[in-house]
C-alpha cells in the first residue's frame, strides 16, 4: 500500500503488530464509499485506543487522492491507496455490481441518483478529470491482527452491501458509536 506522502508500506504492516479494522472502498469518487468513510470520521480515536485497534481505509487510486478525501470526509484515521488493485484481486474483491440489489447500507444517505450526480459532478470540477480509481471495483471490510489472524472478511456484493460500522467496531472489540443526529433521551 501506499501513504498520503506517496511512501510504499507492507500491507502486512498495518495488522502485524496489532489488531486492524482494514476497510476496502471501491474509489474515492464513489458517493456510497465517501458517506460510509463519513462515518467511520465518526469513530473516536480514544474508542480505538482503548481497545489496541486501528482504522484504515484503503482505496485504490493514486495516493495524490488521498489528503483532499480526508479532507472532504473529516476522515483522520489512517488511509492508504493500492493503485494497482494487488490486495483487492487477492482478497478476491469482486469487479461490477452483483444481482443483489435489495441490500442496503445504514450509512448512505443519498439516493443513487442524486449520489451519482453528485460524483460526477466532483469529477469534473477536480483538478484532473479522474474517477480515482476503477469505478467497477467493489470494496470490503476485514479485521486482522496481531500476526496472520484474520478474525472477519466481507466481500461488498455491490455500492450499498457495506458492512454496519457498530457489527464491525463490536466484532473488533471496539465500543460502538452513535450515528444518529437524533438526540439520545438518557433513563437515569
Amino acid at each position: 500500500v501506499v501513504d498520503a506522502d506517496g511512501r510504499s508500506i507492507p500491507f502486512k504492516a498495518l495488522y502485524g503488530e496489532r489488531k486492524a479494522i482494514v476497510v476496502f472502498v471501491r474509489n474515492f469518487l464513489c458517493y456510497t464509499c465517501k458517506e460510509y468513510v463519513e462515518d467511520l470520521a465518526k469513530v473516536p480515536k480514544t474508542f480505538l485506543q482503548e481497545a489496541n485497534v486501528r482504522l484504515i481505509v484503503i482505496g485504490q487510486s493514486s495516493y495524490h487522492h488521498i489528503k483532499p478525501f480526508c479532507s472532504l470526509t473529516g476522515y483522520a484515521h489512517e488511509m492508504y491507496v493500492d493503485p494497482q488493485r494487488e490486495i483487492y484481486k487477492t482478497l478476491g474483491m469482486k469487479r461490477g455490481e452483483g444481482n443483489n440489489v435489495s441490500v442496503r447500507s445504514p450509512h448512505v444517505k443519498s439516493n443513487m441518483l442524486l449520489g451519482s450526480i453528485r460524483s460526477m459532478w466532483r469529477a469534473m470540477t477536480g483538478p484532473a478529470f479522474d474517477f480515482q480509481g476503477d469505478p467497477a471495483q467493489q470494496g470490503g471490510a476485514l479485521i486482522l491482527g496481531p500476526g496472520n489472524e484474520v478474525h472477519f472478511l466481507h466481500l461488498d456484493k455491490n455500492r450499498l452491501d457495506h458492512v454496519p460500522i457498530n457489527t464491525i467496531l463490536e466484532l473488533a472489540g471496539v465500543k460502538t458509536v452513535n450515528f444518529t443526529n437524533k438526540p439520545q433521551i438518557i433513563d437515569i
